[in-house]
């Protein structure tokens, strides 16, 4: 009997300190929870401050690298009257080519919309030039190519170039 009775004072005791031990944890939790949420807010608060210089530099130099891709300020910075079509089609390819490899690390700190635009400016842009270069003889000078790219592009309706800057200066007014 005497066994019967201590056991069950350890089983009272074992239970109204569990029950105590939840109901403390009930009520401290939605402290706990404000208290990790604030902390949350916080870091992402720093997170934000760090970054945010990161994301205009890398919005400012996709700007800029749309700006040097767009036939018109490409082939000023590529004149030379010298040129044959051939050799100022690999010119614009390669400068192509490293204007994009110069920027790709920009995609971290842009969003997928906007590395997206990128892309495909880029590669309307090879393909612009790709089919200016069919469409001339081998022996055409680089002026010929030239005219020959920036008619293809003033022959769209709408500029691409433009279009592309529009969306990325939308997508920057989101951010702020």
């Amino acid at each position: 009997m005497i066994l019967y009775s201590y056991l069950l004072d350890i089983v009272k005791y074992t239970v109204s300190g569990l029950g105590v031990v939840w109901i403390a944890f009930y009520l401290l939790k939605p402290y706990l929870d404000r208290s990790e949420n604030m902390q949350l807010i916080e870091l992402k608060k720093t997170i934000s401050n760090q970054t945010l210089p990161l994301r205009l530099q890398a919005y400012e130099r996709v700007v800029l690298f749309i700006e040097r891709i767009n036939p018109s300020n490409l082939l000023i910075r590529l004149n030379n009257p010298d040129y044959q079509a051939a050799e100022l089609y690999m010119l614009i390819v390669a400068e192509l080519r490293n204007e994009y490899q110069h920027n790709v690390t920009q995609q971290i700190y842009v969003s997928t919309n906007t590395w997206a635009i990128v892309k495909r400016l880029k590669d309307e842009t090879l393909g612009v030039v790709n089919n200016a270069i069919k469409n001339l003889p081998e022996t055409a000078t680089g002026l010929e190519l030239s005219k020959m790219i920036l008619a293809q592009v003033n022959q769209s309706e709408n500029n691409p170039y433009e279009i592309g800057l529009n969306l990325i200066r939308k997508e920057l007014e989101e951010l702020f």
